[in-house]
């Protein structure tokens, strides 16, 4: 199969789709791989490296798109990219289509076979190729947490971990999935006073067992959410719905609530954002502030830690693509239903139920819709 890896063009976005060593992996089984120049730059893979791992470099992305079977990204297709699609050819990528029509529809005309990060299921229903990613941002999100909270970017001027005789900071996570469970990690480990709430008891029972007090595990309410906002100096929005928007957990009226200068760092944001007052930012300017409160929502948080985020995702990614490319998408899909739940899109069909119900569009059963081409 010809396996094309277009360069990254969000903003700041500087990971890569695949890295040289699973380039190698790939070439090694027979299988061709162009990649674009300079795709690997910002990780520090320079052309000549992917060379050597057997790629062929492309000079620009409309060949790397026209040429392939298979295009492998990183982050969803931005317009220009969904107008190089081509029908029949193999899309595999982050895709978070529950809050992004223009994404929608564009991948339904392009009558590409989009097949998502985010919605592939393992044996046990857990989500492997979004844990990587969620990792990284659940643990960012602490960092970005604490730079908001400084003077400069329009915070309390509170440093996490408070000193001796001066109090920490109040964290509140919402969630305790991938990220939430890490971002907990790194809050204590700054020593801030942190309260996670999730409505799994088994999860909060586990991360009770592993913090052994050190962070406060309550079962999420309504109620609990409007009595410790106001006492929060940051709150990490960690929560997900599989394919599907995220809830509106904080309200535009909780933010009135909160504190001048308090945080809200959205790892949500997409699947459209846990906070009514959240919307898109990026690395170039990531913060904006509503009612006092300063709101960092950037879309590809672990964009800013390319090298790692990028091997780690490969770490996770490189047994599908070579799945794909061994067997095609239609024995790689049909033979593993947790993979199967990763394709959204199929020749102008919504396989996705979720993403369907978010646009009151048609659902396809993805084995229905493979069994029609």
């Amino acid at each position: 199969m010809i396996i094309g890896v277009p360069k990254e063009i969000k903003n700041h976005e500087y990971r890569v789709g695949l890295v040289t060593s699973s380039v190698r992996e790939l070439t090694s089984l027979g299988h061709q791989v162009l990649v674009e120049t300079q795709a690997g730059v910002g990780i520090g893979l320079s052309d000549e490296d992917y060379v050597s791992a057997g790629a062929t470099i492309i000079s620009n992305a409309k060949e790397v798109f026209t040429r392939s079977e298979m295009i492998v990204k990183v982050k969803e297709p931005q317009a220009e990219e969904r107008a190089m699609l081509n029908k029949g050819q193999i899309l595999f990528t982050y895709l978070h289509l529950a809050p992004d029509f223009p994404q929608t529809k564009d991948l339904i005309d392009s009558k590409a076979i989009c097949i998502a990060y985010e919605t592939v299921t393992d044996s046990s229903g857990k989500l492997p190729l979004l844990a990587p990613m969620s990792e990284v941002a659940g643990r960012m999100s602490i960092q970005a947490g604490a730079q908001t909270l400084e003077n400069s970017n329009g915070g309390r001027g509170l440093l996490l971990s408070g000193v001796p005789g001066v109090e920490p900071a109040n964290v509140l996570i919402l969630g305790g999935g991938v990220v939430g469970s890490n971002a907990a990690r790194i809050a204590v480990g700054m020593r801030a006073n942190v309260t996670l709430l999730d409505r799994n008891l088994d999860t909060l029972r586990a991360l009770d067992r592993e913090f052994k007090g050190a962070v406060k595990v309550i079962y999420s309410t309504t109620e609990i959410i409007d009595r410790l906002v106001p006492e929060a100096d940051v709150i990490i929005g960690a929560v997900l719905i599989p394919g599907a928007a995220a809830p509106k957990l904080i309200t535009a009226d909780h933010v009135k609530h909160m504190k001048t200068g308090s945080a809200l760092v959205d790892v949500a944001i997409d699947q459209g954002g846990c906070f009514e007052t959240s919307h898109p930012t990026t690395h170039a300017d990531p913060t904006y502030i509503v009612d006092g409160v300063v709101h960092y929502c950037v879309a590809n948080m672990p964009g800013a830690v390319a090298r790692t985020s990028a091997f780690s995702l490969n770490n996770a990614t490189l047994p599908y693509v070579i799945k794909l490319a061994n067997l095609g998408y239609k024995k790689a899909l049909l033979d593993d239903p947790g993979f199967l739940a990763g394709m959204n899109v199929i020749y102008g069909k919504i396989t996705c139920k979720e993403v369907a119900d978010s646009f009151n569009l048609h659902y396809t059963d993805p084995t229905v819709a493979i069994s029609m081409h």
